[in-house]
């Protein structure tokens, strides 16, 4: 690990590995709080002090330093290890030809793709290596490494290993991640142009804070440079679809959403893809094609409330009112805090004649917004006083 001021996270990444790991070196980039001593606790091995220079591989490597165990896995003082998937990365590192092991994390609280498949696992060679200042991965040293000793393996586990907690909103505001990103990308870009990998995300960065210009620029180049490996290509597909969107060329939208769905890629890794792709054809008032995909979303991960709530718009929008509120209750149920989906239970209920239940969601989304987003909560207090209902507010 590399951490700076996590003295409020780290304990929970710490546990989160007992039993799994041998040892623990934690590489402190300068924290001014008790983050060295509770990495002492866990009798982690504390190199000496590492002065940040904006640089996550040049830190990552440094730690490598002071690793003595025959593996290695990477964490952030944002993401914790499943317990459940530690009896299975036992039993894969048993094999002597695997050189990595690619992890499923799950993204808490992105708003887009929910899943990727990161290379946190992997066997300690002295070759094995970290590069790019963001985003930092070992891939191209394993990449120069398989061309000399071909008999190494590659393999991945299809069952979530980490959670992520690093991309909520809070999160991402109070570190100012996108300045920080911004800056070591566009600097390994302009040494490295054709690089996919770098394309694809600093062009969805660029999507992300307003500059779609640029974004579309970056996306178009990674896709022409041929460069990327199978999971780039499918990230700069979705980015770019996601950026028709945004323009409203919805056909185009459509044309690389289905691009990046027939790639050959875990279908996990593909739920954002066909969401959205979902999202296309509810625009287009194509409910059925739109249900069909909302329900794949469902079919690979049953607690995507998100899949829920989009069929319960389909259900309302054809006037199946009692099924639109099951998949709202449903939405709810794996999400409490789902405000919209309690506005959208309140019509649906009203639409139903039932007031008292209506009235109820709508206070529910209310006190949510308050909390999330003010001038919402005080937008629908005011529709809803327009339809006689009365509310607090």
């Amino acid at each position: 690990m590399i951490v700076k001021n996590e003295e409020v996270n780290l304990p929970k990444t710490l546990e989160s590995v007992q039993g799994l790991v041998d040892e623990i070196v934690v590489l402190d980039t300068g924290s001014t709080d008790q983050t060295v001593k509770i990495a002492q606790k866990y009798r982690a091995k504390i190199p000496p002090q590492f002065s940040w220079e904006e640089d996550f591989a040049t830190a990552r490597n440094v730690a490598l330093k002071s690793v003595e165990s025959d593996w290695i896995l990477v964490l952030d003082a944002d993401e914790v290890m499943r317990s459940d998937i530690i009896p299975e990365i036992k039993k894969v590192i048993e094999n002597p030809d695997i050189l990595v092991v690619n992890l499923v994390r799950k993204e808490v609280g992105a708003s887009q793709s929910p899943y990727s498949l990161v290379s946190r696992l992997f066997r300690n060679h002295p070759e094995v290596k970290f590069s790019r200042p963001y985003h930092a991965m070992i891939d191209d040293s394993v990449s120069n490494l398989l061309k000399k000793e071909k008999h190494w393996q590659i393999v991945e586990l299809e069952r979530v290993a980490i959670l992520h907690y690093g991309y909520q909103a809070g999160v991402i505001t109070a570190e100012n991640k996108f300045a920080r990103a911004q800056k070591a990308m566009e600097s390994y870009l302009a040494k490295h142009p054709d690089d996919a990998y770098v394309c694809s995300k600093l062009g969805a960065l660029y999507l992300e804070i307003g500059k779609d210009k640029e974004g579309f620029k970056l996306l178009k180049q990674g896709l022409k440079s041929n460069t990327g490996t199978i999971p780039v290509i499918y990230e700069l597909q979705y980015h770019l679809a996601n950026a028709y969107v945004k323009q409203q060329k919805l056909e185009s939208a459509v044309n690389h959403y289905q691009k990046a769905l027939s790639l050959p890629i875990q279908e996990r890794l593909k739920l954002g893809a066909y969401n959205n792709l979902g999202g296309v054809f509810l625009s287009l008032e194509q409910w059925r094609v739109a249900q069909e995909l909302y329900q794949i979303t469902l079919n690979i991960d049953p607690s995507f409330a998100m899949g829920y709530y989009n069929l319960g718009l389909i259900y309302k929008y054809c006037g199946e009112l009692a099924e639109a509120i099951k998949a709202y209750q449903k939405a709810i149920e794996l999400d409490p805090e789902y405000a919209v989906a309690y506005q959208n239970l309140g019509v649906a209920w009203l639409k139903g004649g039932n007031y008292t239940e209506s009235r109820n969601a709508f206070q529910s989304a209310i006190n949510l917004y308050k909390q999330q987003n003010p001038q919402i909560a005080k937008y629908l207090i005011e529709e809803i006083k327009t339809i006689g209902m009365q509310v607090s507010e």
